[in-house]
């Protein structure tokens, strides 16, 4: 079904992810299932196309054809056509099935608009390394719109812990659990916060370097400059530091060790390549 309608485009299923999935993280995409010989679906199909003219750029229409496309179709358990389907931020957000009145296309499309919370957390995230302290005022503007708002309860922590608010951001950061989808940015967060608390009374990394350097064999030392670093987001060298202060110290390993390098493994990413180097290594210290 070809358009002449820059924002409108045909999809295959080894496109799918691409051209929907990840374009909807800019973009909403509403993707049109339909078939050559169904007629609701030519119906319907330049009413999609006009109404994402109107919108001029704002949405973008994925045009999916069920009979070139079947396994697509199957994936989603389609069952009658024509079927549309919203995805939003990587998710599915709206579908409806058969052919709608104008009025309920409309209601249809306008709620794919951000809303307003989403505006000022799109424009603090923008802003955060440049701007904290308009970043912190975007979202709490967002908070105070859709209060249970995930990302600008973690965007706001985020912004909080780079002013040295580490006292609200670890409130805030109680609200999200490990799992879901800002259970490993939480995570993450939370773990800076430990870090600083446990650093907080330990010498500095240039008083501690000299302490090293002055006896290499000072376990105890070694683990206070893989902290002191790993707070200061030197996370590759403080693993080593840890490992090191391990090696010397097997006494140190299963509690202190472990629960720092843990922390660590939260920061650079769980799955991480950095993180499964010094897994191993840890493991190897355990047992």
């Amino acid at each position: 079904m070809p358009s002449g309608n820059e924002w409108v485009f045909d999809v295959t299923e080894s496109e799918f992810d691409e051209k929907v999935v990840k374009k909807s993280n800019d973009l909403p995409v509403v993707v049109d299932f339909w078939a050559p010989w169904c007629g609701p679906c030519q119906e319907l199909a330049p009413i999609l196309e006009r109404m994402v003219a109107e919108r001029a750029g704002s949405v973008l229409l994925a045009k999916v054809n069920t009979d070139a496309e079947q396994n697509l179709a199957g994936q989603f358990g389609i069952a009658g056509i024509p079927f549309v389907l919203a995805y939003r931020k990587g998710r599915p957000v709206l579908q409806f099935e058969g052919l709608l009145p104008d009025a309920q296309l409309t209601e249809f499309f306008e709620r794919l608009k951000p809303t307003e919370a989403e505006l000022n957390i799109e424009t603090a995230m923008a802003i955060e390394k440049s701007n904290p302290a308009q970043a912190e005022q975007k979202y709490r503007l967002a908070l105070k719109n859709e209060p249970n708002q995930e990302l600008a309860i973690v965007g706001l922590a985020r912004v909080l812990i780079q002013q040295q608010n580490e006292s609200e951001a670890a409130d805030l950061l109680e609200r999200i659990g490990p799992h879901g989808e800002f259970g490993a940015e939480a995570e993450k967060l939370r773990a800076m916060l430990w870090l600083r608390e446990k650093t907080k009374e330990l010498p500095d990394e240039e008083a501690l370097q000299k302490k090293v350097h002055a006896n290499p064999n000072d376990a105890q030392a070694l683990f206070q400059l893989g902290c002191v670093r790993a707070a200061g987001g030197k996370t590759t060298e403080a693993l080593e530091n840890l490992y090191q202060a391990g090696l010397l110290d097997r006494k140190l390993v299963a509690k202190d060790v472990k629960e720092t390098m843990v922390k660590i493994f939260f920061i650079v990413g769980a799955r991480s390549e950095l993180a499964d180097t010094y897994r191993d290594k840890l493991t190897s210290l355990l047992y």
